[in-house]
Parts: structure tokens; sequence; C-alpha cells
């Protein structure tokens, strides 16, 4: 797989036939390594140990009905409270990240209601801060640590 542009981490892989699978530590199970889930594995990680997240309070490929349609958000944070924080949307290394990707995590948090989202791509990571429920947004110069977001 493709080196990214998050800090490099040991997964655990096994081979499923031609293809192989990674192990999930938030799902707690053996998913298809994708290149979306390359970048999935990377950021939890990145989320976990670089800026101090709780793994307790992540969900992965969390379900989402939007406009009737189920949908999942690719990654979840919540507060101690349970209350959803961010929401981040990852694609493929090769998927650039556009507004189209941008929408595509707004319309989850018609939902959710978080203050935070987050599109990546593995190679370019970018992150608003919601202003108010008109949907206005700052774009952040990083993505904030856990203090930060769970003041």
């Amino acid at each position: 797989m493709q080196q990214l542009n998050l800090p490099p981490i040991q997964l655990k892989t096994k081979p499923v036939g031609s293809k192989f699978q990674v192990f999930d530590e938030v799902r707690k199970k053996y998913v298809a390594l994708t290149p979306e889930e390359w970048v999935r594995q990377h950021f939890v990680h990145y989320l976990v140990k670089q800026l101090n997240y709780s793994p307790g309070l992540i969900a992965v490929e969390m379900p989402v009905k939007v406009n009737g349609l189920s949908q999942r958000a690719d990654i979840v944070l919540y507060n101690k409270k349970g209350q959803a924080v961010i929401i981040v949307e990852c694609k493929a290394p090769e998927v650039p990240v556009t507004k189209q990707v941008f929408n595509q995590a707004a319309r989850y948090n018609t939902r959710l209601n978080v203050d935070y989202l987050i599109v990546t791509n593995g190679m370019q990571h970018y992150c608003a801060r919601l202003l108010n429920e008109e949907g206005h947004y700052e774009l952040l110069k990083s993505i904030p640590e856990a203090t930060e977001v769970y003041k």
C-alpha cells in the first residue's frame, strides 16, 4: 500500500485468498484492506496516538440515515457525554479531496450535529470548525487535539 502523509504504523494483516484483511482495533475485527481502509486505519491511529483521542470514543463506519438513505460515516468521534463531536470522511489516496467530499461529510452532519468536519485521502487533510447552523465554517490550520475538542 501507498506511503501516506501520516505517521507510519504497524497494522495486523492476514491474507484471505488473493487479498488481505486488516485488524481494526476499534471494531475489533478483520476487514478488507482497501485503499480507503488503509487511510482510515492510519487516520484512527493518528487521532489516538498523536492527538490523544480515546479509542473508546471512536466509531468506525457509523450508520447514518440521510434523506431516508442508510449511509456510513467513516469515523465519528464522541465526547464523554456520548455526543458526536467530529466526523471524518476518508478517501483512497488517489481520490482528490474536493468540495464534494467535504459536502459528503456535511450531509452526515445534518443528523449528527458535530462541531468539526475532517476530510482526508491520507495525503491531504482538511479540518473545518462549524460556526453556525446555517453551515458556515472556518478551515483550521491543523486538526485539534482531544483536549481542545473536549473542553
